[in-house]
């Protein structure tokens, strides 16, 4: 015990600088919160449905309520129920056991309801495409708003992706791609 503590006063504390402050991230998500507030008057309830990603997708979208991003400052929340949601951010390819499921979330949902398309695989069906087992891309099953590229798109791409499904010009943002970066 006695040289493992004197070893960890030799060493000190080792950690990473803090990030920088990333002024595209910040204007994003003023962005967002006062699109947030006008559309809604209150804050945004998102439900996500795994349709049967590879979870990359789902480690970005956990980053986004990390203390970095922090979208429950800007009044972004996530729900356990589709019942209590706005918007409904979906990812993987939908495989043929979760079809029943994603319509029924997506049938769940109240309106006025947003679907959110998110990877490679929710937006084109990615690398399985369409098969036995899987329905391909998410469009192919439920009707999508906004699809957001990438493997796996990073957080900052999906704050944008958010933003376009809630933004004002709702014929402008209606099936649009976020560009990859």
């Amino acid at each position: 015990m006695i040289p493992i503590l004197r070893q960890i006063l030799r060493t000190g504390i080792v950690s990473e600088p803090a990030p920088a402050v990333d002024d595209a991230l910040r204007a994003t998500t003023q962005r967002l919160s006062e699109a947030v507030l006008k559309q809604l008057g209150r804050a945004l309830v998102i439900r996500h449905v795994d349709a049967g990603s590879c979870n990359g997708c789902e480690l970005e979208i956990h980053a986004l309520n990390n203390p970095y991003y922090n979208l429950e400052a800007i009044g972004i929340k996530f729900a356990a129920s589709p019942r209590h949601a706005d918007l409904l951010l979906v990812t993987g390819p939908v495989a043929r056991n979760m079809e029943v499921a994603v319509k029924r979330a997506y049938e769940a949902t109240p309106e006025p309801k947003l679907v959110v398309a998110v990877g490679d695989c929710g937006c084109t069906g990615g690398i399985f495409g369409e098969s036995y087992a899987s329905c391909g891309r998410v469009a192919n099953v439920i009707p999508v708003d906004v699809s957001i590229p990438g493997c796996p798109p990073t957080p900052l791409q999906l704050i944008q992706g958010i933003l376009a499904a809630i933004a004002p010009d709702r014929a402008e943002a209606s099936r649009r791609n976020i560009p990859a970066q």
